[in-house]
């Protein structure tokens, strides 16, 4: 029997945020996992991902950024996005009864917190489901001097086909971060994931990408 989806609300400094648990028992580790900037926690391809890694018995635990709660398009400030991130990363901990704490996320989601740990958030680990290394087009503006301060290991979950993540840059970044980074391409993959000729909704996109992360959560939260 599927675990049920738990909701709540986390205090942030602007406020509160909803949020969803899905705790199976006795979960092997928890992955926190934020949402892109143009859709919030409940898009059915995060909702896909999360389902199918408590399928895996892992325990995920999604949520909003501010400015989705109050309906605006706009991502917020970067200061509100990571303490946003950070207040979430603190409240799953609380609930992780001991075990690995991961967080990630789809997009600007994953950036925020991959910024946030080379900061000092103490995740065990990082997945990021498609990470923005640049912005469509602007290849000589990279994302990623702040993931050599990142001392965890990081899953890059990356479509070959995504615009923004040339696969060249990403594989010169990735190789300067050594054994700390693994990289899992989805061959013909957009930026959702999605692949020409290839019929399937965004939950299954998502749910398929847990097969790749949950054995990667695994290891890094050290499971026996």
């Amino acid at each position: 029997m599927a675990t049920p989806e738990s909701r709540g609300r986390i205090a942030v400094p602007s406020g509160k945020v909803g949020s969803v648990w899905i705790r199976p028992r006795d979960a092997a580790a928890t992955l926190v996992v934020a949402h892109g900037a143009g859709a919030g926690m409940d898009h059915s391809f995060l909702a896909g991902f999360c389902r199918a890694m408590g399928d895996e018995r892992l325990a995920t635990m999604r949520f909003n950024f501010p400015y989705i709660e109050r309906g605006r398009r706009s991502p917020d400030p970067e200061r509100v996005l990571r303490e946003t991130w950070l207040a979430a990363f603190e409240a799953a901990s609380q609930r992780a009864d001991g075990r690995g704490v991961l967080a990630g996320g789809k997009s600007l989601g994953g950036r925020i917190a991959s910024m946030c740990a080379a900061d000092g958030m103490p995740a065990t680990g990082l997945v990021f489901l498609g990470y923005p290394l640049h912005a469509p087009g602007k290849t000589e503006k990279l994302r990623a001097e702040h993931l050599e301060r990142i001392r965890v290991p990081m899953l890059f979950l990356q479509g070959t086909r995504d615009p923004f993540a040339n696969p060249d840059l990403l594989n010169q970044v990735l190789a300067k971060l050594g054994d700390r980074a693994v990289l899992e391409p989805v061959e013909g993959g957009d930026h959702s994931f999605r692949i020409r000729g290839v019929k399937a909704d965004d939950r299954q996109i998502g749910a398929a990408l847990a097969g790749a992360a949950a054995p990667f959560v695994r290891r890094v939260a050290g499971e026996r």
